[in-house]
């Protein structure tokens, strides 16, 4: 588990190792099941005090990822709960017997409550991508846009859990942290896929490369994105360099003219590269190219089997 931090930084212990463990998390470097350190043997394999561990392991984002399953020791979860073969039988049998309930006289009130579960997961032909910050909700259909060829829809968590039906017709996307929410609300075979993210090495890798104190600054639409590349970035940039963080809203985006290394998301990316002259502008991809291979087999595989039908 490569986690490093940097005890001069601005940026607080315990947010600096909470972003690198959801990273990692969100990259797959640390897969589902896998325990995290004991507060005492993290501390000091980090040479820090044991509440600023504690601290860390009780973050709210954190927590959405990971659970006490095995003593006091915190695990990685899965995404998705697991769901009982009952609730699969159950789904073939309604979707066998709509046509034979209605041969035989019934009315579509009477097989309602069934019929429901079985058009929450018809054949998809959109995408629904959940997220809390409403940066994400832009910069994560942008991406997806351009590997797969559909449409995307956005909402909130809270709004999929108050109005379930907005997942009709949909393959969900969403950071892993929601998933198991979702899948809550959803019918049990519903196609819902968790994002894995683009690992940060790149940029850990220039900023660690620069041989004088150097200004970098992370530009993005979102705030989440901005706090977790504040966060991450945290123990290459130390005392050593400046970080400054810069949050694009409307149409204006003013481009920081000293910087010397430039991070910026998918969406700023195009912009700031053609009117900034610093010498590193950096792009980071959130979504990992095997996720967006995911997700355009669950949109396109479930389209070529309805044409096969």
């Amino acid at each position: 588990m490569d986690i490093r931090v940097d005890k001069d930084s601005d940026v607080p212990l315990h947010e600096q190792i909470t972003a690198q463990l959801v990273l990692l998390i969100g990259t797959g470097g640390l897969k589902v099941g896998t325990l995290l350190p004991s507060v005492r043997a993290m501390a000091l394999r980090l040479g820090v005090h044991r509440n600023t561990i504690s601290r860390a392991y009780h973050d709210v984002t954190l927590n959405l990822l990971v659970g006490k399953r095995t003593g006091a020791r915190l695990v990685v979860l899965a995404s998705e709960p697991e769901t009982s073969p009952d609730a699969r039988d159950l789904d073939a049998l309604i979707a066998a017997t709509i046509t034979e309930a209605r041969r035989r006289g019934y009315s579509l009130r009477e097989v309602h409550d069934r019929l429901l579960g079985r058009l929450l997961v018809a054949p998809p032909d959109r995408l629904l991508v959940v997220a809390e910050d409403a940066g994400m909700r832009t910069l994560l259909p942008r991406e997806l846009a351009e590997h797969v060829k559909c449409r995307a829809d956005v909402c909130t968590p809270g709004e999929l859990r108050s109005a379930p039906q907005r997942a009709l017709g949909a393959v969900v996307v969403s950071p892993q942290g929601y998933v198991r929410g979702i899948r809550a609300v959803l019918a049990p075979d519903h196609p819902v896929v968790a994002i894995t993210y683009t690992p940060a090495d790149q940029h850990l890798r220039a900023i660690r490369e620069l041989r004088s104190p150097s200004l970098v600054a992370v530009i993005s639409v979102s705030e989440y994105f901005l706090e977790m590349a504040r966060a991450v970035l945290a123990p290459a940039i130390g005392r050593r360099h400046s970080l400054q963080g810069h949050l694009v809203t409307g149409k204006r985006l003013e481009v920081p003219r000293a910087a010397d290394v430039i991070v910026c998301d998918s969406l700023t990316y195009p912009i700031v590269r053609s009117r900034c002259k610093a010498p590193i502008v950096l792009e980071h991809r959130l979504i990992a190219q095997s996720c967006l291979d995911k997700v355009s087999g669950a949109i396109h595989g479930e389209r070529s089997e309805r044409r096969r039908k």
